[in-house]
């Protein structure tokens, strides 16, 4: 028989051994290209530029994209180690009959081996079909708006290549202990199913014949038990992060724009001013090249007519008179004094720059920005409230220039707007500009350029009224006071905003199926390995009359038990990692504690039916076949 012959009829004959590590493989490939996808279109994570989401909005979804691509990559070599682990642990027998029949040690190891390398090619390479069809899916069919950049074809050489070297490395070392064991020894139960003797102790001894059963095949198979849960935790952590994550993220960083662009909340401005803030607040989540435009034009002046109609409409809570100017800016260098050596240390530098620069009345501001810090409180003290992107541009450390900035922090150090010297109190979460705005108080700014009228007004309407007449109302109002003039309303670029951001996160959320999927099938292999070392105690159960949902019920007590300790691990250590580490300031609500409880007992659950399926099988064969 030629060398490839006898690999290809062996791995046929075990088509369903074959399937399992053939179809782990595919997937563990599959999440981990489609994540090195996806991080390269959003131009996060691993291929982050900041250049389509404000600082703070890409630094959250840089932690969470790095982090469970950290988890997907462990989890994938945990599982092809796991899975190579099963199918060698499975074969240790065929090894000891070819070696009784008198097969040279080396002709068996090769023969072995090209299985390994058989199942390493074709698993790898659907991988990599899998995980471009996934990702052209995503992109073309289900139009997910993260998408920005074209697929690199050099990820899929990566991918290879790293889980070809993954799985040939963790498959020769026991194909290599098994050639050099004796037949006797391969042969042996003991080996075949890496069986401990357990020691002295008999748990549960006084339960029932079920979990006795249950436990103890469960305490004899230390090796593939430990294992099993280690790999089940490290899935349940990324799971956990994944979901729990995403879901906590998505409605934090929804809750932060909606704050920061206004809920209920209705523009007034000139058309032109209404267009190009429009493109302001969506900046952050378009790639849209800038123009020109000037914001001091006269003919943006809003009427004051407009503010006395305001003043007497019913249906508006609040009114939101703002000056929006587009300025040069410069950072100003502070200091601070060690409290321990009473020396001074400069901090920060002279770097400038151009930002969005908003006037608003502290008392009368419509939208609140999640700020690091505080908010504006006073119209006649010289504060400034920057943005998150602005921040990292001018008040970051950078070791690169010349002379190296090793310390920046815009809490010890001001800015400069038209000369004026304004104390930075907070710097904030805002779409508007890409993150790259300055909020001062209004007559600050009015003093500073000597423009005496706003250009914009933010209305805000009353919860209880009906939206659409009193944007009818509004618009035929502000048409009278003066044709150029327009209404619009901010919910329009709010709800692309919202949506934006929930593509992302429902992306996020699907990256670790195919980990799930593969793990499920880690499991189902584990659980045949049991079935096969109880195969003989369940055929004499079924013949002295025990009834067949006994071997199904034995099954499931053993993999609840791997399940919920794997399971109570990785909660633990994902919501920990979740709240304490990726997510600061996180929105919680009762919601989204129960998304979270029933999609994570979901995947408990799906886990659980389909690790019975070895045990349904076996209990629907004859008691026969069981025993044989």
């Amino acid at each position: 028989m030629s060398s490839i012959g006898f690999p290809m009829k062996d791995l046929l004959r075990r088509r369903l051994q074959t399937c399992l590590v053939v179809v782990t493989l595919t997937l563990s490939v599959a999440s981990t290209l489609f994540l090195l996808l996806f991080s390269w279109r959003v131009e996060v994570g691993i291929a982050s530029t900041g250049e389509t989401l404000t600082a703070g909005l890409s630094a959250v979804f840089a932690q969470f994209v790095l982090f469970v691509g950290f988890l997907i990559f462990a989890v994938g070599a945990v599982l092809t180690s796991f899975i190579v682990f099963l199918m060698m642990r499975q074969r240790t027998r065929d090894f000891g009959l070819i070696k009784a029949a008198g097969c040279p040690n080396g002709r068996v190891f090769g023969y072995f081996l090209a299985e390994l390398l058989i199942i390493t090619v074709v698993g790898c390479i659907l991988g990599v079909v899998f995980g471009f069809t996934v990702d052209f899916a995503a992109t073309s069919v289900l139009s997910f708006q993260a998408y920005q950049q074209p697929p690199n074809l050099l990820f899929a050489s990566v991918v290879f290549a790293v889980f070809f070297i993954l799985a040939v490395t963790f498959g020769i070392k026991p194909m290599l202990d098994a050639a050099r064991a004796s037949p006797v020894k391969l042969l042996s139960p003991v080996q075949y199913f890496g069986l401990g003797t357990g020691g002295k102790f008999k748990p549960l001894s006084r339960t029932g014949i079920t979990v006795r059963l249950a436990s103890r095949s469960l305490f004899r198979r230390v090796s593939a038990n430990v294992r099993i849960i280690v790999l089940l935790s490290i899935v349940f952590i990324l799971l956990t992060v994944s979901v729990a994550g995403s879901i906590i993220a998505n409605d934090t960083t929804k809750t932060w724009v909606e704050n920061a662009v206004g809920q209920n909340v209705i523009l007034i401005a000139h058309k032109d001013m209404v267009a190009q803030y429009k493109l302001l607040t969506s900046q952050a989540f378009i790639q849209d090249g800038s123009v020109y435009f000037d914001y001091t034009g006269e003919n943006f002046a809003i009427p004051a007519g407009i503010f006395e109609q305001l003043n007497a409409m019913h249906d508006v809570s609040g009114v939101d008179a703002r000056l929006i100017l587009m300025e040069p800016v410069q950072e100003m260098s502070g200091y601070y004094i060690d409290q321990e050596t009473q020396s001074t240390h400069s901090v920060g530098d002279n770097r400038s720059g151009i930002s969005l620069v908003v006037g608003v009345n502290p008392d009368e501001v419509l939208t609140t920005p999640f700020t690091k810090g505080r908010f504006l409180n006073s119209s006649d003290v010289q504060e400034a409230v920057i943005g998150d992107t602005l921040a990292q541009a001018m008040y970051s450390a950078d070791l690169k220039a010349k002379p190296p900035i090793r310390l920046s922090d815009p809490f010890l150090q001001d800015i400069i707007v038209r000369g004026k010297f304004l104390d930075i109190v907070g710097v904030c979460v805002d779409p508007i500009n890409s993150g790259t705005a300055t909020y001062v108080p209004l007559k600050t700014l009015q003093n500073a350029t000597g423009i005496p009228t706003v250009n914009v007004v933010l209305v805000k309407l009353d919860a209880s009224a009906d939206c659409a007449a009193a944007l009818a109302q509004l618009t035929q109002m502000v048409q009278n006071v003066n044709p150029d003039f327009s209404v619009f309303d901010l919910n329009e670029v709010l709800q692309k905003n919202v949506a934006f951001l929930g593509s992302l996160w429902t992306e996020i959320m699907l990256l670790p199926l195919f980990t799930l999927g593969s793990a499920a099938l880690c499991l189902v292999g584990y659980m045949i390995l049991g079935m096969d070392e109880q195969r003989q105690e369940f055929g004499i159960l079924r013949a002295i009359g025990a009834k067949p949902s006994t071997v199904v019920a034995v099954a499931a007590v053993q993999s609840v038990v791997v399940l919920l300790s794997s399971f109570a691990i990785g909660l633990s250590f994902g919501v920990i990692t979740t709240l304490m580490i990726l997510m600061a300031h996180p929105v919680v609500t009762s919601v989204t504690i129960a998304k979270i409880a029933v999609l994570l007992l979901a995947a408990l659950a799906v886990m659980l039916i389909l690790s019975l399926y070895p045990a349904v099988k076996t209990a629907k064969a004859s008691i026969l076949k069981v025993i044989a």
